[in-house]
C-alpha cells in the first residue's frame, strides 16, 4: 500500500530543517492517513484516506 490518499491524492512532502546556524537536515512531512471500509462503485474495498477527506464526507463507510 502506498503512502498516498485515495480521493485527494495528498502524498508526503519532502524539505530541510534548516537550523539558526543554516546547518540543513532533511525531513519527510507525512499525511494523516487512515484506514477504512469504503463504498466503492456499490462494492466494499479497504482504501487508505487523509483525515480531511474523513471529515469533508467524501468517503461512504460500510456497515
Amino acid at each position: 500500500m502506498s503512502r498516498k490518499c485515495f480521493y485527494c491524492e495528498k502524498k508526503p512532502l519532502k524539505g530541510q530543517n534548516v537550523s539558526h546556524a543554516n546547518n540543513k537536515t532533511k525531513k519527510w512531512s507525512l499525511p494523516n492517513l487512515h484506514s477504512v471500509r469504503a463504498l466503492i462503485d456499490g462494492s466494499v474495498r479497504r482504501i487508505r484516506t487523509c483525515a480531511k477527506c474523513l471529515k469533508k464526507g467524501f468517503v461512504v463507510k460500510a456497515a
